[in-house]
C-alpha cells in the first residue's frame, strides 16, 4: 500500500510520508493518540490524504484560527471525540521598544526565535501587528522562548506568554510589484522577480531549493498561475496575485506579492 501512495508524491517527501503513515496506522491499529508539531500546507496536505484513505483513523487541526496556514494535527482513531483535546498551542505576544517598531518584519521576529535554538517546527504562524507581534508556538517550549528572547534585531523586546484564545491576527503582508514576461514557466517569473538572470535561477531550482504552494519543483519549465505561491531558499516567498492581458509585444502582465 505504501509504494501505491510514494506514487503521488515527490521522492524528497518520502521521509514525510513514512512518518504521517505512521502516525495514521497507530491510531487505527493501536489506538494511540499523536499530536505533531506545526506541519506546513504541503505536509497537512499529505497527512490528510492518508488519514482520509483510512476509515479507523480521524485528525483534527489547530493552529490558532481558521486561517492558520501553518498547523499542528492530532491523528486518533475514528471513534475518539477530539473536540476538546489540547492542541498545545500558546501565543507569544512580543512587544519591541516603540521607537524600533517600524523597522521589525516578519523575518527579524522568526529569526529571534530560531536563534533560541528551536526547530522551525515548534514555531507556527507570525502575526506582525502594528505594536509587536504575535507568535504561535508549541506550549512545551513557550515558557523558554519568553525567558530567552531579549531582543529581536536590535531592538529590546518584552514577551509575555497568552493562551491560544488571544491571539491577535494579521493579514501576510505583501509588497506588490508589477512583471512582464514571455510565458507563465517557473523560471521566467522566478528570474524576474529575484531580479536574477534565467541560467542562475536554474541552480536553485535544479537543486530542489524552490517549492510551489510548498511542494519541491524541479522543473524550470513548469507552468504558473494565479494564486501560486512560490518559494525559493535564500530568496524568501511571492504570490501570484493576477494574470493580466497580454502587452502590445504578446508579453503576459503579471502582478505578484512578494511576503515581506
Amino acid at each position: 500500500m505504501k509504494n501505491e501512495i510514494y506514487g503521488h508524491f515527490h521522492p524528497d517527501e518520502r521521509p514525510f510520508v513514512d512518518q504521517a503513515y505512521e502516525w495514521v496506522e497507530n491510531a487505527a491499529r493501536y489506538h494511540e493518540l499523536k499530536l505533531t508539531d506545526f506541519l506546513d500546507p504541503r505536509q497537512g496536505y499529505i497527512l490528510q490524504t492518508l488519514v482520509n484513505r483510512h476509515p479507523d483513523a480521524r485528525v483534527r487541526w489547530g493552529g490558532g484560527g481558521e486561517e492558520a496556514e501553518r498547523r499542528r494535527a492530532l491523528v486518533a482513531p475514528d471513534y475518539r471525540d477530539l473536540e476538546d483535546e489540547d492542541m498545545g498551542l500558546k501565543v507569544l505576544n512580543i512587544t519591541p521598544a516603540a521607537q524600533k517598531l517600524m523597522e521589525l518584519e516578519h523575518g527579524d521576529y522568526m529569526g529571534s526565535l530560531l536563534g533560541l535554538g528551536v526547530k522551525r517546527s515548534k514555531i507556527g504562524d507570525i502575526h506582525v501587528l502594528e505594536n509587536g507581534c504575535h507568535a504561535v508556538v508549541t506550549s512545551d517550549i513557550a515558557d523558554y522562548l519568553a525567558l530567552h528572547m531579549s531582543s529581536v534585531g536590535r531592538a529590546p523586546v518584552t514577551v509575555e506568554v497568552l493562551p491560544v484564545s488571544e491571539l491577535r491576527s494579521a493579514e501576510a503582508r505583501l509588497e506588490s510589484m508589477e512583471i512582464t514576461v514571455s510565458s507563465l514557466r517557473l523560471d521566467g517569473i522566478a528570474a524576474d522577480v529575484c531580479r536574477l538572470s534565467r541560467s542562475k535561477v536554474l541552480v536553485p531550482v535544479k537543486a530542489g531549493r524552490v517549492r510551489v504552494n510548498w511542494k519541491v519543483e524541479e522543473d524550470p519549465s513548469s507552468h504558473i498561475k494565479e494564486g501560486d505561491v512560490i518559494s525559493i531558499q535564500g530568496f524568501g516567498r511571492f504570490k501570484v496575485l493576477e494574470v493580466g492581458g497580454l502587452t502590445k509585444k504578446g508579453r503576459y502582465r503579471v502582478r505578484i506579492g512578494k511576503f515581506v
